[in-house]
């Protein structure tokens, strides 16, 4: 495949969105919000305006816009005005705790915050927008999926006089300063390595750090994999269950879409089982951004529509799946596709790299795996100790470290010399993922470096344990951590039980009894070691923002004793 080149002028605004209108697709559906249809033009028209609104009230370049939304239109709107205009972008969880998201406009000394007036109102009470750097507060309705974006929203006196401002009014502000010609009506010129994106980690070992990336970046990736590897089309619709503050579906259900013109369905809901086949049923989309938690839950909720005699989920639109940011089990794998009749395509990509550079794809999927290395990207998997990407490789089949080359590496954290230093290389990026490779290419993931437990002297990775875990048919979801037991640590299983099988464990004896079954299911199957000593079935595990199992939570639950003990 040749290598996609960018020229030195580039802007992500262009590439993504006003370049569709070039090619004659100003009339297509780009978002579907409820009954709303707001074609390509739509968008254009309102990003333009709001641009205007950041010009006016003094955004600089390169400055922070941060975006703190549901996934709703306006939020496209922001996200490509804030490109458009040269400033970068930054995105926060607008349901995270009020000291979270004041941090996030501290530390990106944000120009401008696009959000709803409950979170600008904890914001205020925090202090947060009082800083020097906020020009401007854009305050947008928080309304259902379908409602008005910009109906009259009032400002009250004290964000006012923090430079709050309705997103109404603000589209009138730059309205006007348009037709004044006192505002760009289109893209300024920035360069390709100009900074356009900050993407905020997980937070699994701190809070969360500000990868920053450049323009070229995400051309580059959605060249490679969203084109070229899984082959989004014209004709796709899209939804997402992650929302659009995570870069895992900044990319799916808004950037990649939008580069071959296809159509964005967004939703503001929760995405719950319930939700996600409403907007299924409403919106028929062909590409689904899944996470293998919500998998299990639809196919416990389709199972549970059967008992009691309801109609069974209908995903019949979905040509294909994307499943992220968590393991997917073969097992798990295998009962989606056998009941919903469509691939998955499983793959992995972190902050630092934008997104996915290795993943299973159309006509190449090995179950457990996650896929070869997407073409552009180099990997390499080399012993943990290894201070360099020129350290000798591992020989196939055994576990190391995974280190990815592409040009959509970061250029490192925001005001962090110390990790930056530890994970960006040059081209390269040393991602802390433990994985082996096999002879033909295929990558088989083990779990995080910094998560592995050392049992009897030997390391085990919760991975390997949760995925044996859920093969058993009682079992919905497992995570695995580390418990210590007169000084020695050893696995302890959380287990979330399938619909089917919660009579089982509604009484200590049959807890007890299937905790049992379940060590006695890992010993037959892995290392004797492996197997864990305590299981716990709870009702749900602890998440993060980005809707993974948050295992951080857990072990500081597990040491501040507040986890259910286990059998």
């Amino acid at each position: 495949m040749t290598a996609p080149t960018f020229p030195d002028e580039l802007n992500l605004a262009d590439y993504f969105l006003f370049d569709r209108l070039r090619e004659g697709l100003g009339d297509k559906v780009a978002l579907l919000f409820g009954d709303q249809r707001h074609t390509y033009a739509d968008v254009a028209e309102k990003v333009r305006m709001l641009q205007a609104h950041l010009a006016v009230e003094g955004v600089a370049l390169e400055q922070r816009v941060l975006i703190v939304l549901h996934d709703s239109p306006a939020f496209v709107w922001a996200f490509f005005a804030a490109l458009s205009h040269g400033a970068v972008v930054a995105m926060g969880n607008p349901e995270a705790p009020a000291p979270d998201l004041a941090h996030l406009v501290e530390y990106t000394r944000a120009a401008a915050v696009v959000t709803i007036p409950r979170v600008a109102e904890a914001l205020a009470l925090q202090g947060a927008l009082a800083a020097a750097d906020v020009r401007t507060v854009v305050l947008v309705p928080e309304v259902p999926t379908g409602g008005d974006l910009e109906a009259d929203l009032p400002v009250s006196p004290a964000l006012a006089a923090l430079r709050g401002t309705s997103l109404r009014g603000a589209l009138a502000q730059g309205r006007a300063a348009l037709a004044a010609k006192r505002a760009p009506a289109g893209p300024r010129p920035t360069r390709r390595d100009d900074i356009a994106i900050w993407l905020f980690t997980s937070g699994s070992t701190g809070r969360s750090k500000a990868a920053m990336h450049t323009h070229r970046d995400f051309a580059f990736n959605t060249e490679r994999y969203a084109k070229a590897t899984v082959g989004y089309r014209k004709d796709d619709i899209t939804v997402s269950v992650p929302r659009l503050f995570f870069g895992y579906a900044t990319g799916t259900n808004l950037l990649f879409p939008f580069a071959v013109g296809a159509t964005s369905g967004l939703f503001v809901e929760r995405p719950t089982p319930e939700s996600l086949a409403r907007y299924v049923e409403r919106y028929r989309p062909t590409v689904v951004t899944n996470v293998p938690t919500m998998m299990g839950k639809l196919l416990d909720d389709d199972d549970a529509r059967a008992a009691r005699g309801a109609p069974r989920l209908d995903l019949s639109s979905v040509r294909f799946h994307l499943s992220a940011g968590e393991a997917l089990p073969p097992a798990l794998l295998e009962r989606f596709r056998a009941r919903f009749h469509a691939d998955v395509y499983d793959g992995i990509g972190s902050a630092e790299m934008f997104h996915i550079y290795c993943t299973n794809r159309p006509g190449d999927v090995r179950p457990g795996s996650l896929g070869r290395v997407v073409e552009g990207y180099t990997i390499k998997i080399l012993p943990s100790d290894a201070a360099g990407p020129g350290a000798p490789e591992l020989p196939p089949g055994e576990t190391g470290v995974m280190w990815v080359k592409g040009d959509s590496v970061a250029l490192g954290y925001f005001q962090d010399r110390e990790k930056s230093w530890g994970t960006f290389h040059g081209h390269w990026c040393r991602t802390g993922d433990l994985f082996r490779m096999d002879a033909e290419g295929y990558l088989w993931f083990s779990g995080r470096a910094d998560e592995l437990l050392k049992v009897g002297g030997v390391w085990v990775a919760p991975v390997e344990v949760e995925e044996c875990l859920t093969e058993h048919p009682a079992v919905s979801l497992a995570a695995v951590i580390g418990a210590e037991e007169a000084g020695l640590v050893k696995p302890k299983a959380f287990i979330v039980v399938r619909d089917d099988a919660r009579g089982r464990v509604a009484t200590g004896e049959g807890k007890a009894e299937l905790a049992q079954e379940l060590k006695a299911f890992v010993k037959d199957r892995l290392s004797k070691h492996k197997y864990p000593r305590w299981v716990a079935f709870v009702d749900d595990v602890p998440r993060n923002d980005r809707g993974k199992v948050d295992r951080k939570a857990l072990r500081q639950r597990e040491a501040a004793g507040e986890n259910p003990a286990g059998v």
